[in-house]
């Protein structure tokens, strides 16, 4: 969530950043008046309580006069009624708080996905592969009906090959990671609400809500391990000379794919249930742009050695998001829709995520406050195999293994 001082501080820039990132029923105006009302009230409360303290304080040392045991019993009264109002308009102003998205970067271009900007190209841009679904269907490396029977629609059985090519990615992927300093992690795939509210995944509107929640729990099954590793530092505080910390985790990613309608749902693409290997960091405040260009760095150097052409594109308010200051997705090229299709992505959410979840460090000289953290997509294993299915594919129906891949099975050229 954003810092309500700072709020207080710069409501027309609050008010625009949300209306640029979709948000358009919030009122930084009614916000501030919730916050002027819960004050208000809760002054009220703090001078009873003063009021209360005294009174009893009165009392002691003697048999209390009736007026004073009239007065205790009078404020006794007032304070219930006070603290359930107190508590009503605390509930009405964290409520509200929390629907404000993070503030973007000066540099995040301002409109809908459409005003999204490219910043760099890498790789050819091909033509004519076959759709990866045909092809994997035809070699039985993939199964949507059985999946639908045990599951519903958009959920799969990957099988021989193919599966064995997904286990192949995630290891070298997971290698190069640990290789530059990042902590593996496997995590849990359940979060309590606090958590998954500390990752302010707040949906614009009512029907984009994309988790599976357990019913008569506190409990949802996680859309990305971002989600569990954001809450794993969560209350504490963390020594500067730390500072960043990697994390990588690997997980399963379960999303209805609320609000996903006119977006491309071909085969593998867009799937309920997909395996991730996610990069996160925390970092100093003044380290979080230097981390965030290290990890596309990382996005671009996996791909760039598996051989899939990308361009990198700076996404636009509008598609950005609650928690992010600003992301960088990859699209890697789809020679079967000749257009760029999302890969990864790359977000720094500065102390919004950290903020909710009291996540800090102490500086050197003893002063503690927010950190930032950032998280990156280092391959989300389905469409990793659409890409690497669509540019890999022979004539003669096989598939040539990337060479950066083969060690991890078994040296095999071709599958």
């Amino acid at each position: 969530m954003l810092d309500i001082r700072f709020i207080r501080a710069n409501p027309e820039k609050v008010q625009q950043n949300a209306e640029a990132k979709g948000y358009k029923n919030l009122s930084v105006v009614q916000l501030l008046e919730l916050d002027a009302s819960r004050r208000t009230v809760q002054q009220h409360v703090d001078e009873l309580r003063e009021r209360r303290n005294a009174n009893a304080a009165k009392m002691k040392g003697g048999k209390p006069s009736q007026e004073l045991i009239d007065e205790g019993k009078e404020i006794k009264q007032q304070l219930i009624q006070l603290e359930d109002q107190a508590a009503q308009s605390a509930y009405a102003f964290e409520t509200m708080l929390h629907s404000f998205p993070n503030i973007a970067e000066d540099d995040v271009p301002v409109g809908d996905e459409e005003a999204s900007v490219e910043v760099s190209r890498w790789g050819e841009q091909t033509v004519g592969a076959r759709d990866h679904l045909e092809y994997a269907l035809e070699r039985e490396w993939v199964d949507f009906e059985r999946g639908a029977k045990v599951a519903g629609a958009k959920f799969y059985y990957l099988k021989g090959d193919l599966a064995l090519l997904e286990q192949a990615i995630t290891q070298y992927v997971l290698n190069i990671l640990v290789a530059k300093g990042f902590n593996f992690m496997t995590v849990p795939h359940m979060v309590n609400a606090r958590t998954m509210m500390g990752t302010g995944f707040a949906p614009r509107t009512s029907d984009q809500s994309d988790e599976y929640a357990i019913e008569g729990e506190d409990l949802s099954l996680i859309a990305t391990a971002e989600i569990p590793l954001t809450g794993y530092h969560a209350d504490e505080i963390i020594d500067e000379a730390r500072l960043p910390l990697l994390y990588a985790g690997l997980s399963p990613c379960y999303r209805k794919e609320a609000g996903a309608s006119g977006k491309h749902t071909r085969g593998l693409f867009r799937v309920h249930q997909f395996n991730k290997l996610e990069m996160y960091a925390y970092s100093l405040p003044e380290q979080s742009q230097r981390v965030h260009q290290q990890l596309l760095a990382i996005e671009e150097e996996i791909w760039q050695a598996i051989g899939v052409p990308y361009h990198v594109i700076n996404i636009a308010s509008g598609d950005l998001g609650a928690p992010a200051s600003k992301k960088y997705d990859i699209e890697y090229w789809s020679p079967v829709d000749s257009t760029y299709r999302e890969l990864t992505s790359c977000s720094n959410c500065t102390d919004f995520q950290t903020r909710n979840l009291n996540i800090r460090v102490r500086r050197a000289d003893g002063s503690i406050e927010m950190l930032h953290s950032l998280n990156g997509t280092a391959v989300s294993l389905a469409r990793s195999l659409v890409a690497v299915i669509e540019h890999n594919q022979r004539s003669d129906g096989k598939l040539d293994v990337p060479s950066v891949l083969r060690p991890y099975l078994g040296n095999r050229e071709v599958l």
